[in-house]
């Protein structure tokens, strides 16, 4: 919603008002990759059932992923969205499997190099719908950046999403502390001792509105966050 997002960009309040009317709405998921995520939980996978008498049968069940590609096949005039966090956490071979060459926009359904799998449980012939759009989020401070999939690498385009100190007020109430100047100062430093990989977010100082919460933030968030990038 192009135009909605245009008219509310800085207006943090409405955009997640929206953003929560999309998701009740199913046209927007939310997931989080990790080790122990499978292909199963995103795709499809067999899952063990208990009828009224008691015995075990197994059923093909669909994944997050599919889900979603169902409803974007059955409404081709809305978009669809899969948000991933920590993308670059989770074995993308593993998860994503045939579908690592099905997410390219030239093989997307309709698309002039159309193509279409059988899946491994199900047998169905599927393919990804072009109004589904995947957008996953990483650290790149985090260690793990440098091992990410070579293929995720190829299919995706990478936005960088820097610290916006402007977001902050100038001024804690009550004090001469300008949390702007004091992000902009600590992430100079950051960025001449480490790298401009490891620089502070914004969102750490975001709610703050006194001393005291300043205080509680960089005793608790900030210091122990700068121990663990210079241990040593």
């Amino acid at each position: 919603d192009p135009d909605f997002y245009s008219e509310n960009r800085n207006e943090r309040k409405e955009l997640k008002s929206e953003f929560e009317h999309y998701k009740n709405e199913g046209q927007i998921v939310f997931t989080t990759f990790h080790q122990s995520y499978s292909y199963e939980e995103f795709i499809e996978g067999l899952k063990a059932k208990t009828d009224d008498s008691g015995n075990i049968k197994y059923e093909v069940e669909d994944g997050i992923f599919k889900e979603l590609c169902k409803k974007a096949e059955g409404d081709k005039d809305n978009n669809y969205v899969i948000i991933i966090d920590e993308i670059n956490r989770g074995n993308i071979s593993k998860i994503l499997g045939e579908l690592i060459t099905l997410i390219e926009p030239s093989k997307r359904v309709g698309a002039y190099e159309e193509l279409k799998v059988s899946l491994p449980y199900s047998k169905e012939e599927f393919g990804v719908p072009s109004n589904v759009y995947i957008i996953g989020t990483m650290n790149t401070a985090d260690r793990s950046i440098a091992l990410i999939d070579t293929a995720l690498r190829r299919r995706f385009e990478f936005v960088e999403m820097s610290p916006n100190p402007s977001l902050l007020k100038d001024k804690i109430d009550g004090t001469d502390i300008n949390l702007q100047n004091l992000l902009e100062k600590i992430n100079k430093r950051v960025e001449f001792l480490y790298d401009k990989e490891h620089v502070i977010g914004h969102s750490y100082f975001l709610n703050i509105k006194n001393k005291e919460e300043l205080d509680s933030v960089f005793k608790n968030k900030i210091i122990p966050l700068l121990q663990e990038y210079f241990y040593g």
